[in-house]
């Protein structure tokens, strides 16, 4: 622990001085103490787990005959454009003029619950999402629109290629 040193320093004679006592603190103590405590805390700390979205895939074998066919009055399709903005129409692109949308409470997910309840009331059956990501989106449009999925709790929903026509209306309404 702590121990004093009260040795006369070896010399003999002279003027006689009084005794310095010089002290020498052990901290083996202290450190072992330090190393209990980084254990400890290290084995109780939870690490944040990554939180991630199931998504179903189809098997790269499948073939395209196997779809279900789906009415185009409870289809929406959601062309995600430049600019962090987003078209959406239901149906069939040109047959019925599409909306640009930002994401949020206020955009896309307002716009979702709103005709997810109307298909529900006029059909009877839920509403289908096709979520179609443009060469001008980026990565974290396509996540925001993931989420968006989920927090509405969208059942049917699927990331599917865009076509020319749809692109074409993106670059009519200036998102692409």
């Amino acid at each position: 622990m702590a121990e004093l040193d009260t040795s006369g320093g070896g010399k003999k004679g002279g003027k006689v001085r009084s005794k310095k006592a010089s002290t020498r603190v052990d901290l083996t103590a202290m450190v072992d103490l330090a190393f209990l405590l980084i254990t400890f805390f290290i084995m109780t700390t939870t690490l944040s787990k990554p939180k991630a979205m199931d998504v179903v895939v189809p098997a790269k074998d499948e073939k395209v005959d196997d779809q279900l066919p789906v009415a185009a009055s409870r289809s929406m399709t959601l062309l995600l454009g430049s600019n962090d903005k987003v078209e959406w129409f239901i149906g069939e692109p040109g047959k019925s003029a599409p909306e640009t949308v930002d994401y949020g409470k206020d955009g896309l997910r307002k716009v979702i619950i709103e005709k997810s309840k109307e298909v529900q009331a006029s059909t009877g059956k839920n509403l289908v999402v096709l979520i179609k990501p443009s060469d001008k989106s980026n990565y974290k449009n396509v996540v925001d629109a993931l989420d968006e999925m989920k927090i509405t709790g969208m059942q049917q929903f699927a990331i599917v290629d865009i076509t020319p026509a749809e692109i074409e209306l993106l670059k009519r309404d200036g998102n692409y």
